[in-house]
């Protein structure tokens, strides 16, 4: 079974895209809530927005399945990226707005879950590892890029107010150099279509946090969007003008990425 498409290119840089998949498995969605079948806390179009990243040269990993059959950017473990506060887990039982995802008494059991890893978070991070090895090979050092989007507000159960439009994670400075950093937050304070934050309510996730080892030779950073710049929010329905002003800021930030 197919469960993510991987091309293969030559710029030291992997762009991966764990929540662009939307796909429910038929057996599955029919235990859902009618809403939940939607898949509506998916990465809407993200696929789509960074689909100039191959001309770059960039390697690009994207799911098939939605993050409500597995979360490809949690741990195996379930273990809380964030503490304290309200998050989705690997196998989720409730969306983002904090409802059920769920009918009454049909959410994943514990072997559930486990042949969910194995099927389809198993074989992501091993693609990715596998790309990330591989790119490393070739350059010495490999920028992974983790590309997100979320709803930019009315979302209570999760942040308060309205996210800003970039949030740039770098697990707090640890998941990629100092100097990727600053040249990342130099791409973003020199433009001022959009407001931006470094490592506020979205920090990076697992993948961001495992995977980079910056005194390893590989760097780590996580982009999550708010979906008002590029998207309409309620009907889900891609914008191609606000989108287009969008790509050239990734476009600047994906190209400062692979600077030396």
């Amino acid at each position: 079974m197919d469960t993510f498409t991987l091309h293969r290119g030559t710029a030291p840089l992997l762009v991966s895209l764990p929540h662009d998949g939307s796909a429910i498995p038929d057996e599955l969605a029919a235990r859902m809530t009618q809403g939940a079948r939607r898949a509506p806390d998916t990465d809407w179009h993200v696929s789509r927005l960074y689909d100039f990243a191959r001309a770059l040269g960039a390697s690009v990993l994207v799911p098939r399945y939605s993050r409500y059959v597995v979360d490809l950017n949690r741990p195996q473990d379930d273990t809380s990226l964030y503490p304290g506060q309200n998050t989705t887990g690997l196998c989720p039982t409730v969306r983002f707005t904090g409802e059920a995802l769920y009918l009454e008494g049909q959410g994943p059991t514990t072997d559930e879950v486990g042949r969910r890893i194995e099927t389809y978070w198993r074989p992501y991070h091993e693609a990715l590892r596998g790309e990330l090895d591989r790119l490393q090979g070739l350059h010495g050092r490999v920028v992974l890029w983790e590309g997100h989007s979320i709803r930019g507000s009315g979302l209570p159960f999760l942040f308060e107010g309205r996210l800003p439009d970039l949030n740039l994670g770098t697990a707090a400075g640890t998941s990629c150099t100092p100097a990727l950093q600053q040249r990342l937050e130099t791409v973003l304070a020199s433009q001022d279509r959009y407001d931006w934050v470094a490592n506020g309510r979205f920090k990076g996730g697992h993948i961001t946090r495992h995977y980079g080892q910056p005194g390893r030779g590989i760097d780590a950073v996580q982009l999550e969007i708010s979906q008002r710049t590029y998207m309409d929010e309620d009907s889900f329905e891609f914008d191609e003008s606000k989108a287009a002003h969008l790509r050239a800021v990734l476009r600047d930030l994906l190209t400062a990425a692979m600077r030396r």
